[in-house]
């Protein structure tokens, strides 16, 4: 980690400290509904005093990313968070991705009994930002046994907040390359779809636990975006790319895209 980045982390961070004791986030689980297989739809509220933000599960360089603990759930087998579209907040020295006042996070509980109430225990480890940055963390709660098979009008609408697929945004083609460049890996993505709007910024996740991807330089030529980011083993080891396992997010000022997945030249 360079100097830069950690005199940036030093002006930052301040720990240990809760910010429960600043009371400056809340949490809430929504009910939501059933969906005709008997899974569950549901979701996460997070509320934040004004001038305060939280992260994206992508956060950028200098974000925290959030954490998830399910274990002391009951009747849920497996859940998944639906992201909404994130805000990219550019500041000197620093880009960060996250959400500022309130965000719903919409989840997709698969059950273990489908005629059976499903207690949803999360433990959310995350970090919250004004002028400083604090950890925090919430214990939340619920025992979900609605039968209603209506959509919950907030939930549906963070549902709608998501970002297009690569078919619905139109993405012709995602191509991903490594290269060595003054002796370091370079990632170069390159795709082709129209214009998102504003200042572009697309956000490349490696998909393997074992790989760091860098913030992004990212440019427009036409009908192609470019990204180029460092990329390297968090062992030091030979960097191996999966293509099939990566994700880029584009997130532009009318819309956002995620693709999943990319190809060689």
């Amino acid at each position: 980690m360079n100097k830069k980045i950690l005199s940036l982390l030093a002006g930052l961070l301040v720990a240990p400290v809760s910010a429960a004791a600043f009371e400056v986030i809340q949490g809430e689980i929504l009910p939501g509904w059933v969906l005709p297989d008997g899974n569950r739809v549901a979701a996460i509220r997070l509320t934040l005093e004004p001038g305060w933000k939280t992260y994206w599960r992508a956060p950028g360089d200098l974000g925290i990313p959030p954490d998830f603990n399910w274990t002391k759930s009951e009747n849920l087998a497996d859940v998944a968070i639906e992201w909404p579209a994130p805000t990219v907040f550019r500041e000197k020295n620093l880009t960060t991705i996250g959400y500022k006042n309130q965000v719903i996070l919409p989840l997709r509980i698969d059950v273990v009994e489908k005629d059976v109430p499903v207690t949803v225990a999360a433990s959310v480890s995350l970090g919250v930002c004004s002028d400083i940055c604090v950890p925090a963390s919430l214990d939340l709660n619920a025992v979900i046994d609605t039968d209603t098979t209506r959509p919950d009008p907030e939930i549906a609408a963070a549902l709608a907040q998501r970002p297009y697929s690569a078919q619905e945004a139109q993405v012709d083609k995602a191509t991903c390359n490594l290269g060595l460049k003054d002796g370091s890996f370079e990632l170069v993505a390159a795709i082709t779809l129209p214009d998102t709007g504003g200042q572009e910024f697309v956000v490349i996740e490696p998909g393997q636990s074992d790989l760091w991807v860098s913030e992004t330089d990212t440019s427009r030529d036409g009908g192609v975006l470019r990204a180029r980011a460092d990329i390297a083993h968090v062992k030091d080891e030979t960097v191996a790319l999966d293509r099939s396992q990566i994700r880029i997010t584009v997130l532009g000022s009318n819309q956002a895209v995620d693709i999943r997945g990319c190809t060689s030249d």
